[in-house]
């Protein structure tokens, strides 16, 4: 049983989707403290003049205040400015049309909180995709300890049996507990095929809509790296 855990991010990039078809069960890390500024609340779309922000507005009360506490602010006009970007920057794209579906959840505003709708459009985005990998919330599991305590506490709740995880997560993660547990522990790769695309030079550190939007059904094609992931811990081996 391979597990990942990424906390909720909005309209993520090709590689999230990646990360989540790579494994047997993916978990939204999302009863964790809310980071300022990052991308559980904005994207990038690619537009004529190079890259553009788009972010939805949040209430940031305190600094402990988790993903899944972070509500909405609904109060402002961000969708009328969503919806005008994706218009004025990807109506020639030829599957405009599967894009703007899949964002039609945001003329309701229905989702509180900032985690509700991150997971709702994840999950539209691999229903497109044909990705049906099983998906959990962290706060379900009832979660014990801190750092990487917690996540094999996460991982024994699971049967997990390998962890595949982010190569930035290199710097924190103590591997000696993977070692003691007998949990496998694996880097994603994240190397992409280049494919169509508006405006100039190809750029690939934007929303997985870009993919969409000018690949349609064929996005899936594009999702999986080129090169193997990077085995770290062995099976209870160093």
């Amino acid at each position: 049983m391979r597990v990942g855990v990424i906390q909720s991010s909005f309209i993520p990039w090709r590689g999230y989707f990646d990360f989540i078809a790579s494994v047997d069960c993916f978990v939204f890390l999302d009863d964790i403290q809310y980071s300022k500024n990052s991308w559980r609340n904005r994207n990038k779309i690619k537009v004529y003049n190079g890259l553009q922000w788009l972010t939805v507005p949040i209430r940031h009360e305190r600094l402990d205040q988790l993903i899944d506490e972070t509500w909405i602010d609904n109060s402002r006009a961000w969708t009328e400015k969503h919806f005008g970007s994706w218009k004025a920057n990807y109506s020639k794209a030829p599957y405009f049309r599967d894009i703007t579906e899949l964002l039609s959840c945001l003329d309701c505003r229905q989702d509180q909180t900032i985690s509700q709708l991150n997971i709702k459009l994840i999950r539209q985005i691999c229903e497109y995709l044909n990705i049906s990998t099983p998906m959990l919330l962290s706060r379900e599991l009832s979660l014990i300890g801190s750092k990487t305590d917690r996540l094999i506490d996460l991982l024994k709740k699971l049967d997990a049996t390998t962890y595949l995880s982010g190569p930035s997560a290199d710097s924190y993660l103590d591997k000696q507990a993977f070692r003691e547990h007998g949990i496998r522990l694996e880097y994603k790769s994240y190397e992409y095929l280049e494919y169509p695309q508006l405006w100039g030079d190809f750029e690939g550190a934007v929303t997985v809509l870009d993919l969409i939007a000018n690949c349609g059904p064929d996005a899936k094609n594009y999702i999986q790296s080129q090169t193997p992931n990077k085995v770290v811990v062995e099976f209870g081996l160093s």
